[in-house]
């Protein structure tokens, strides 16, 4: 608290000392008229002299109120944004002269135009007086955009009622607002450079584009199926899509189509432009091609938001510009955008600049090039379309992310307010309760079910207390845990099939091969049983699950490794299920180092930074973040079994009906994971080894949510992607097509989940 302060006059106490004088004489006389009253002898004595209890005046002058706490408190207060305090400490003549309202906006508005970061002040020597007081301070302003500015100002105070109140105009800011004078900051913002893949393909880029639409009414499929095929040829969306949206549609309504970059093709959006049915509409803005390709990895660009303007404003920015918001679009938005350059300008009350504050120059920005390539990514997303789920493509011996796809996709151009498409794109993505910019591929966190058993294997051998050839008996039950039986997929296929027999006498590889549940069962008990309480979920966190795998580019979750706190938590944790949680990332990223000798490298998104002048600024280097924690043997133990996968041979792998015929080889395994109701998640992962010297080997994992058995769902994608990374196409269908991308039976909307058949 500012502490009160008095000021008496020399007058006021030369007459309270008269007063105490006379009371100290009545005082006296009163006493000796007593005494003699009553005959009583009276001794003189001394009378002590009483004194004031009220301070002397000269200390009171030293105890007076600090004005220069006020300053700081006001100071301070602004510091913190705090401008109804601030307002609050202003004198009664300055509030009448401007309101709260007014005053907060002459505030923001200074510190918008100096895209003020902060600043810090100092006080110099007060003057003052029993009413007024002059406080002189320096202050340096830190602008983000053109540096510091340092002004020596003043602050006027008056006293009301015994407080210092401020006495405020503009200049108490800055010395140049007066005179109703003004700052402007005049911006010079460079073009967002362009995202490429790592063949110099756009991925997002500034250029002129045309939004394509239909309105359905006016469109007859008989008849004009010309016009479908110039859009799909134009837009690159199936024509069997492209009528099923029409055949779907209400009436009355528009059908956004896509977007597709102006110098595509001229001449077909001439001749499209002369259907009465479609709407092509140009405009030019940030474009990604294809709708998005990767577009969880690659992110957008939109507006900044106005509950973000003044944060913005102070980081430089003018506020109209486009922001990165998700993937490499905010990874890397300062190397995309360059630097923004700026000058600050005093302008009159005619808005007529009258002198400089400061300046700087803008600095081009750097193109960005990723590691995947556009036209294997246009096919890993079409791989799983149809599904909820993801793919991540890795490149083995190097961490590269090849591909990665999370599905459902969102159309990236939808954040595009120029784009005339916009708002009913961003409808269907808000309205859409699959969540397609929920990014699947890092920050899904699933079950991993049956492709859990390599760690559980790993984890036995290198216990000690198993080997390769260990014996175990498979049968359709395992019944070693009194009161919890479980059953084995082979008990489940049965019941339906009536002819699936239980797998047998299984050594360890081959109780991997044929995904023998209670096998697994069985180790998780007998390990947790005999101390070895830690021993698989120590063994995960060694195969980098439950922590993120590093990846620049993208957000990530860490997963879930919890060490079993009973019996039934090692077995289910012995073929994950119970609380593990894992992303496809972390998946992908461990069956890489699988094969390629036990070597986890942080998987990498960005091939290369280029300058202007075309510089490398930054080129991808492979970066190793750890080893697997398990023996050479156990590694090529673990081989063999997830060879055995996709293998004919007796016995027969989980998987190897998918993969008859290919001659890329595979080691594999695949996974189904129970979770909630309805259909348990398709998993598959592994990595190729076909040693091709100008085509690296990779490392894949799909998941296809609440879709069934790995090996009728993960299991074909798996082999579509190795298809298009070794081939160029698909060589093979699913069992639910009809043909390439198309279902057997088509679905009322594409993006419906296809049903394939038993």
């Amino acid at each position: 608290m500012i502490d009160r302060q008095f000021r008496i006059s020399d007058y006021m106490h030369n007459l309270l000392k008269m007063k105490i004088k006379i009371l100290q004489i009545f005082l006296l006389a009163w006493f000796l008229l007593s005494s003699c009253s009553q005959g009583v002898q009276v001794t003189p004595s001394i009378i002590p002299e009483i004194t004031s209890t009220l301070p002397d005046p000269q200390i009171l002058t030293t105890r007076m109120p600090d004005s220069s706490l006020t300053a700081k408190q006001y100071l301070n207060a602004w510091m913190q944004n705090d401008f109804l305090t601030m307002y609050s400490m202003l004198s009664s003549k300055s509030k009448e002269k401007i309101n709260l309202e007014q005053f907060t906006k002459q505030y923001l508005n200074v510190m918008n135009e100096m895209a003020l970061k902060d600043f810090d002040y100092s006080l110099n020597q007060t003057s003052k007086s029993a009413a007024e007081s002059s406080i002189p301070f320096r202050v340096t302003y830190r602008s983000s955009l053109i540096g510091d500015i340092q002004r020596d100002l003043e602050m006027q105070l008056e006293n009301e009622n015994g407080a210092w109140r401020i006495v405020w105009d503009p200049s108490i800011i800055m010395p140049e607002l007066v005179n109703e004078n003004s700052i402007r900051m005049e911006y010079d913002i460079p073009i967002r450079e362009a995202i490429y893949d790592r063949n110099g393909d756009l991925l997002a880029g500034q250029t002129e584009a045309t939004a394509i639409g239909l309105y359905p009414d006016y469109v007859n499929l008989d008849e004009d199926g010309g016009l479908i095929g110039l859009i799909s040829r134009l837009t690159g969306i199936k024509s069997t899509i492209i009528r099923s949206l029409i055949e779907n549609s209400l009436p009355g309504s528009y059908l956004p189509i896509g977007e597709v970059e102006s110098s595509q093709d001229p001449r077909g959006l001439g001749v499209l432009s002369d259907y009465g049915a479609v709407a092509s509409s140009p405009y030019n803005s940030r474009f990604y091609p294809g709708g998005g390709i990767a577009p969880h990895l690659v992110g957008y660009v939109s507006a900044i938001q106005q509950d973000e303007i003044n944060e913005m404003r102070r980081s430089g920015y003018r506020g109209d510009e486009r922001i990165g918001r998700d993937g490499i679009e905010r990874w890397g938005n300062s190397t995309l955008a360059g630097k923004i350059g700026g000058t600050l300008y005093v302008l009159d009350k005619e808005d007529k600049p009258v002198s400089q504050i400061g300046s700087v120059a803008s600095m081009p920005g750097q193109k960005i090039y990723s590691t995947i390539d556009r036209d294997f990514q246009k096919g890993v997303q079409q791989a799983i379309n149809g599904f909820n789920g993801a793919i991540v493509i890795l490149e083995k011996d190097t961490g590269r992310v090849l591909a990665i796809a999370s599905s459902p996709k969102f159309n990236s151009n939808a954040y595009e307010f120029e784009n005339p498409n916009w708002q009913s794109l961003l409808s269907e993505i808000s309205t859409n309760p699959n969540n397609p910019q929920f990014n699947r591929a890092t920050l899904g966190q699933y079950p991993l079910g049956s492709v859990f058993k390599v760690i559980t294997m790993a984890a036995a051998l290198e216990s000690g207390l198993y080997k390769p050839d260990t014996i175990y008996e498979c049968g359709y039950i395992f019944d070693e845990l009194p009161g919890f039986p479980r059953y084995d997929w082979t008990y489940d296929r049965f019941q339906n099939d009536g002819r699936t027999k239980p797998s047998g006498s299984l050594t360890l590889v081959n109780g991997l091969i044929r995904s023998c549940n209670p096998y697994f069962w069985h180790i998780g008990l007998d390990l947790f049983n005999q101390g070895l309480t830690e021993t698989i979920s120590d063994m995960a966190r060694g195969f980098g699950l439950g922590s993120p795998t590093g990846i620049e580019v993208v957000d990530e979750e860490p997963g879930k490794v919890p060490d079993p706190q009973s019996q039934v938590d090692a077995i289910n944790s012995a073929i994950g299920q119970g609380d593990l949680l894992v992303t496809p990332l972390q998946v992908a990223n461990f069956m890489a180092a699988l094969g390629n000798g036990g070597t986890l490298f942080r998987p990498q998104a960005i091939e290369k930074i280029v300058s202007t002048n075309d510089q490398t600024t930054y080129k991808f280097q492979p970066e190793v973040k750890g080893k697997l924690p398990i023996s050479s043997t156990t590694l090529k133990t673990i081989q063999e079994g997830m060879i055995g996968v996709v293998s004919s041979e007796k016995p027969e792998g989980t998987a190897y009906r998918v993969f008859n015929g290919l001659d890329i080889p595979v080691a594999a395994k695949t996974g189904t994971a129970t979770w909630g109701s309805g259909l348990p998640h398709s998993w598959f992962a592994g990595y190729t080894l076909a040693g091709q010297p100008n085509r690296p080997d990779i490392a894949i994992a799909v998941i296809a949510e609440n879709a069934g058995e790995g090996s009728e769902i993960a299991a074909p994608i798996f082999r579509r992607i190795v298809e298009l990374y070794f081939y160029g196409d698909p060589k093979k269908l699913y069992r639910w097509e009809a043909s390439v991308d198309v279902t057997k039976t088509p679905t009322p909307l594409p993006t419906e989940s296809p049903t394939p058949l038993p």
